[in-house]
């Protein structure tokens, strides 16, 4: 036992051996504790200016939109000019714009406009980032490596979305809102000097053999080759070319519809579903919400933590069945407990699953999609991502007013749906 244990741990500990991808790991980190500062600066300061919701809501919208329209953009771009240097000058002008916006709050001169148009610019350039993280890390470290890589990422992320809303509103409550703008901008800039840092793994140079491929042939692990560059390479070519390898796959269009099942089944009922639990159904208060939040997030990152340990390398489409069938059983489950230990236990157990299979399923990703082409396919998945949520929040919103088991009833049934379609494709049943 003390044996697997030990074992365990150095396979975690293999990637953080490596300079490049502990950098990666710390701008990483930093990157998304800033975009926990900025929620909280922009949210404080617009309240502080205008007094109004809604002018928050207008605010966090022109932050969204860019965001969610020009993430393709940015899958495309990193692609093209490599995942590193979008990163890089994608933190560096994020640092530009808080500081901006920081030093125009404090000297007074900060209008409600102003921070619109300041939104929307970090939306727009957070969008070039987001894809590149994701695509980043086969060029930091080898494909055994992936996955403990990914269980060190993630759990570094989630700590992070947990810290960085918190140490704002700390920095808020202690100065002003303007003074967090500053800070973030430090975040972003030592983020982008990190990932300046890095130096990609050299590459063997492919085989003559394999040169000579014919289109289309299989490569190692499963892998298609990337789409031949269209006549110009223009960005929307390049785009409709990403689109077109993602869909034309059906082991990738199998994890871009459980994501999109996965994300419905989420953003609602872990939203509203949660504070709809914990209030009416369980007669509980913010408190309880809270605990089913850190029962979510405590159980992902243990999940995540036991999947990178593992030496082994799983059936991944039977892994994706077997968690959208885990998700269907717990939101089930949710539907029908009538107290708070049984619903901490049952979130508890979802979180591992998710954490759990996220760590192979990004890994099988970064593992089988050519880097040519994998930034446009990480994009792909991300727009889908925030075309759901929204809509999952509106039905779970709606659904909500007549108590949780409605809403939980057809979240399970959805994802119960997901894991008998998996499991009748042989083709993505033998992924791994």
């Amino acid at each position: 036992m003390a044996t697997t244990l030990a074992d365990a741990g150095s396979r975690l500990r293999a990637p953080a051996r490596l300079p490049s991808f502990r950098l990666l790991w710390l701008g990483q980190s930093l990157s998304l504790l800033g975009d926990g500062f900025s929620y909280i600066a922009f949210a404080w300061i617009t309240l502080g200016l205008t007094g109004s919701t809604l002018a928050l809501g207008y605010v966090l919208a022109f932050q969204a939109v860019p965001r969610a329209l020009l993430t393709l953009v940015g899958g495309s771009l990193s692609d093209k000019w490599s995942s590193r240097t979008l990163m890089k000058f994608s933190s560096w002008a994020r640092a530009a714009l808080m500081a901006a916006v920081g030093l125009a709050g404090t000297g007074g001169a900060l209008t409600f406009w102003m921070l619109c148009c300041a939104a929307a610019a970090f939306g727009a350039v957070d969008a070039f980032f987001q894809p590149a993280r994701a695509s980043i890390l086969p060029s930091v470290v080898d494909k055994e490596l992936l996955a403990p890589a990914n269980a060190l990422l993630t759990v570094a992320a989630k700590v992070a979305a947990v810290l960085g809303p918190a140490v704002g509103g700390m920095v808020v409550a202690f100065s002003d809102a303007s003074i967090a703008f500053l800070v973030d901008a430090v975040c972003f800039a030592v983020c982008g000097l990190c990932v300046a840092g890095i130096r990609p793994l050299a590459r063997p140079a492919a085989p003559e053999q394999e040169q000579e491929q014919e289109p289309g042939a299989p490569q190692a692990d499963g892998e298609r080759p990337a789409p031949a560059p269209a006549a110009g390479d223009s960005l929307a070519a390049r785009m409709r070319a990403g689109l077109r390898y993602a869909l034309e796959d059906p082991r990738i269009r199998t994890i871009l519809v459980v994501d999109a099942a996965v994300t419905f089944c989420q953003s609602g009922p872990f939203t509203v579903g949660f504070a709809t639990l914990a209030k009416v159904d369980l007669h509980g208060g913010s408190t309880t919400l809270g605990l089913l939040n850190g029962a979510l997030a405590g159980g992902a990152m243990l999940g995540t933590l036991v999947g990178g340990s593992l030496s082994s390398r799983p059936r991944v489409g039977l892994l994706i069945a077997a968690l959208a069938g885990w998700l269907a059983v717990g939101t089930a489950a949710l539907a029908l407990v009538g107290n708070t230990g049984a619903a901490l236990a049952t979130v508890l157990a979802m979180g591992f699953g998710m954490g759990f299979q996220g760590v192979f399923g990004l890994s099988w990703i970064q593992r089988n999609i050519p880097g040519s082409v994998l930034s446009r396919v990480i994009a792909v998945d991300m727009v889908i991502g925030y075309a759901v949520a929204p809509l999952s929040l509106i039905a779970c919103g709606a659904l909500a007013g007549s108590g949780t088991g409605p809403m939980f009833a057809l979240s399970a049934v959805i994802l119960a749906v997901t894991a008998l379609g998996i499991l009748g494709s042989r083709t993505v049943r033998e992924m791994r």
